[in-house]
């Protein structure tokens, strides 16, 4: 029988001898030309295959908790460090002031030592009032309610009792005044500032704070008893209102109709009230807390005689 010819190049697949199919690839003419699409009159040459990119594993993102951690100490340290500033500022020592940080009261304030220096302490509108005490006897200088009708005050210099986020915000960025140190000591009704203490030693010479004209002596009632006198002076530049100057003994001299000037006028002595009265100041001095009190209403709502 004649043996059959296969073509050249074609691929003899046969069972090796484990079972497997295996291939044996005879030499062919294929090898030995590119690899084409050959059709009977045309050519055609494959394009060469892409090569495939090398596999990169995907970057880890992080994690939102960690990123939150990290804000969150970013913050923590940040806050950290305003809050040092803060302190650091408002603790920070400011310059001293010209009055009323509190002093001793000794027997040595009582001695005369004239009428006080030019110092306007606070405003109302066009009024300036002046220290009514010489700078060397005040012991303090507060402010409190006087009630519906009494006026408020315009403080100037600073508030010495002032919160701490406010006394740091001063240091950093300015304001707050300064020279004259008052207090803030709450109670009363009406504005919180209706009413200017300026501490002293009972005895101590008090003098008129503003300029203008006596329109009424009166006694303090208090506890349906009598005790120092109320002074009221209608001022010159403010015709509409009524200046009252409270816990003193009036000057024998003083007389309704009188013409007062700020600073030269002696108007009183300062009286001793810890005995009648709780006095706020008492907290900021070295005394009983007595004081000079300065109050501003309408003329129509003060019981002139």
């Amino acid at each position: 029988m004649a043996a059959v010819r296969r073509p050249p190049g074609v691929w003899d697949w046969s069972l090796d001898t484990e079972g497997s199919l295996a291939r044996n690839r005879e030499e062919s003419w294929l090898d030995a030309v590119p690899l084409r699409l050959m059709h009977p009159g045309t050519s055609a040459t494959v394009p060469p295959m892409q090569s495939v990119p090398a596999y990169r594993r995907p970057e880890r993102r992080e994690s939102k908790t960690a990123r939150r951690a990290r804000r969150r100490a970013v913050l923590s340290i940040v806050g950290l460090t305003v809050l040092v500033v803060l302190v650091v500022a408002a603790f920070r020592p400011g310059p001293g002031p010209v009055v009323g940080v509190g002093v001793l009261a000794s027997a040595s304030r009582l001695l005369p030592a004239g009428p006080p220096s030019p110092l306007v302490v606070a405003t109302h509108g066009p009024l300036h009032f002046q220290l009514p005490i010489n700078q060397r006897k005040v012991t303090a200088i507060g402010y409190h309610g006087a009630g519906e009708d009494a006026l408020p005050f315009d403080p100037l210099g600073r508030q010495a009792n002032e919160g701490l986020f406010s006394r740091a915000f001063h240091r950093i960025f300015g304001g707050g005044g300064g020279g004259v140190a008052y207090y803030q000591l709450g109670g009363g009704a009406g504005p919180s500032t209706g009413s200017l203490n300026v501490g002293a030693a009972p005895g101590t010479e008090v003098y008129s704070p503003v300029d203008g004209t006596v329109v009424g002596l009166r006694d303090d009632v208090i506890d349906g008893k009598s005790y120092g006198s109320l002074i009221d002076i209608q001022p010159s530049d403010e015709p509409s209102v009524v200046v009252t100057v409270g816990h003193v003994r009036a000057d024998p001299a003083l007389e309704v109709g009188a013409p007062v000037e700020s600073r030269t006028s002696k108007i009183g002595r300062v009286l001793d009230y810890s005995a009648v009265e709780r006095l706020a100041l008492a907290k900021y001095t070295q005394d009983a807390g007595n004081h000079v009190a300065i109050a501003v209403r309408s003329a129509a709502t003060v019981p002139l005689r």
